[in-house]
């Protein structure tokens, strides 16, 4: 994928996220619906499912009920707040840090010995949300 195409979908999907956050913000208080299209056709929970609830907590600050909806929460935010910075700062540079280092991050998580723990942590992931009943 070229350097362009990787930078114009990340910033598309960052401010997709942001959109979404920003729409659904009240839409979670107190409500059990669900917008999860896995959990609406199965009944079971996704791996990701909880993940808009634990970003919109822990962006009131509330770092354990962050973590209780879903651990993945933490790691959206992280990217979704240090993404567009990045690559922004590589379009005025001229540099492709970013690109680079998501074409080493791509190398590494192909590797078994990461490949197979990841997976192992979004199955695990995935039975608690079962268990949590999300």
């Amino acid at each position: 994928m070229s350097k362009n195409k990787l930078y114009l979908i990340v910033l598309i999907a960052c401010f997709s996220g942001y959109l979404y956050l920003f729409l659904t913000s009240n839409y979670f208080e107190g409500e059990q619906t669900s917008v999860c299209m896995i959990k609406n056709a199965t009944g079971y929970p996704c791996p990701s499912c909880g993940t808009t609830r634990a970003v919109q907590s822990l962006y009131k600050g509330d770092l354990t009920g962050s973590l209780l909806y879903n651990p993945f929460g933490i790691i959206l935010s992280v990217a979704l707040f240090i993404l567009p910075f990045w690559i922004g700062f590589d379009l005025t540079t001229k540099r492709k840090s970013f690109y680079e280092a998501y074409n080493k991050i791509e190398s590494v998580l192909k590797q078994k010995k990461i490949a197979i723990p990841v997976i192992i942590l979004v199955v695990l992931n995935w039975i608690w949300n079962i268990y949590k009943e999300l």
